[in-house]
């Protein structure tokens, strides 16, 4: 596997904060903004989507670490966008800078850690309880 080319590699996303999406809805808080778990969701997928391309038939990434500062709340009905740059690999861990802003402003930042799996394999090891 050759995932060094993807080194520096970024992949940005845009959604609409829906009402699902809010503390209110996933019961992390009382206020109808967008909540941190959806958030860290959002740069999730963006880590995500900025290797997938790189890797070999049958593998992908599964996230182990999120570090992030959620810092400025975001109303539903705001457009919330995502940024996420592979930094560092080392062996099978990607390491991910991750940020989040709209219109206002940065609404969080931080960094994301990635495994780089066989998907057989690891869902093998599921079913036998491994």
């Amino acid at each position: 596997m050759d995932i060094a080319r993807a080194l520096n590699s970024k992949h940005f996303l845009t959604r609409p904060v829906e009402s699902h999406m809010s503390a209110s809805a996933v019961g992390s808080g009382g206020i109808d903004v967008l909540s941190t778990p959806w958030m860290i969701a959002l740069m999730e997928t963006a880590s995500r989507d900025a290797v997938q391309g790189f890797l070999p038939p049958g593998h992908t990434t599964v996230g182990t670490r999120v570090d992030v500062r959620h810092t400025a709340p975001l109303q539903v009905g705001a457009f919330v966008s995502v940024e996420s740059t592979l930094i560092e690999i080392r062996d099978r861990i990607l390491v991910f800078a991750v940020r989040a802003w709209s219109d206002s402003g940065d609404i969080g930042h931080g960094t994301h850690e990635r495994v780089v799996i066989n998907t057989d394999k690891f869902m093998s090891r599921l079913k036998k309880g491994v």
